[in-house]
């Protein structure tokens, strides 16, 4: 009779576990996925903004390459248009730098620190982008 009762419950532990979302994350106070992380990064007003959502949502894991990319992409669409042939290639070699940074480590801990590595890349160029581009105070 025992037999009867663990198939069901086995039954109902595979359907749990199969509509569970995949990457989940606790993020400002509530679970989300990967993909709903990367929503909330890309309404940010702000290439910080976003870096700060990546930073309070970040996983550790391997998980944050797509959290860094969505940062990355805000805060390049602040200066990488903008960018002169050699800037772009300082900028492509300090994110080469950064993907490279850690390729003698194992586990994913280090995809993530390579994920914050480009977003923070991104986000001083966006800065000194700004910087820039407001008027001089005399």
């Amino acid at each position: 009779m025992a037999i009867r009762f663990i198939i069901p419950a086995g039954v109902a532990l595979v359907s749990v576990l199969a509509t569970a979302p995949a990457h989940g994350v606790v993020c400002q106070g509530e679970s989300m996925t990967l993909d709903e992380v990367v929503e909330v990064i890309n309404a940010a007003p702000t290439c910080a903004a976003g870096r700060k959502i990546f930073e309070d949502c970040s996983l550790g894991t391997s998980g944050d390459i797509r959290l860094g990319a969505a940062v990355q992409a805000k805060c390049e669409a602040n200066f990488l248009a903008n960018l002169k042939t050699p800037q772009k290639r300082v900028y492509q070699r300090e994110l080469w730098v950064c993907q490279h940074k850690y390729d003698h480590e194992s586990g994913t801990m280090y995809r993530s620190f390579s994920a914050f590595c480009a977003a923070d890349t991104a986000l001083r160029y966006s800065q000194r982008a700004l910087k820039l581009a407001q008027p001089q105070k005399r």
